[in-house]
């Protein structure tokens, strides 16, 4: 097992890492929407968090030696599904012809008040 952690996102919060890979699958642990100084985006807009995370997701990815065409699951966790169009659009944006299995659950409350959270595992 290879613990990740990369300072191009955002350093972990409690005692988890960023990413383990095993094997040849790298495991990403909830992705929220903050930036890699710590700026936490609590009041940014769906898509601005949503954009903050993926770009995350990829800085992890990057670390793991994989990339976004390698992600094989995504679950993403949203407080306010009536967002969800926006939501869509900016992951369908982010991963264009490649398509993840996918879910999405519903939740209430995230941490710190933010809109979604993600987690994912791609292939080395």
């Amino acid at each position: 097992m290879t613990f990740i952690e990369t300072p191009n996102a955002p350093k972990p919060g409690g005692h988890y890492s960023q990413a383990v890979v095993h094997g040849d699958l790298v495991y990403l642990s909830g992705i929220l929407p903050i930036t890699p100084s710590g700026e936490k985006l609590t009041d940014a807009t769906f898509s601005e968090q949503t954009e903050q995370i993926l770009k995350n997701l990829d800085a992890i990815l990057q670390a793991a030696g994989s990339t976004r065409e390698k992600v094989i699951k995504v679950t993403v966790f949203i407080a306010d599904i009536s967002a969800w169009g926006t939501v869509n659009q900016v992951y369908t944006q982010f991963f264009g012809d490649h398509r993840p299995a996918r879910s999405v659950v519903p939740v209430l409350p995230l941490h710190y008040g933010f809109g979604i959270e993600l987690e994912a595992i791609a292939t080395l």
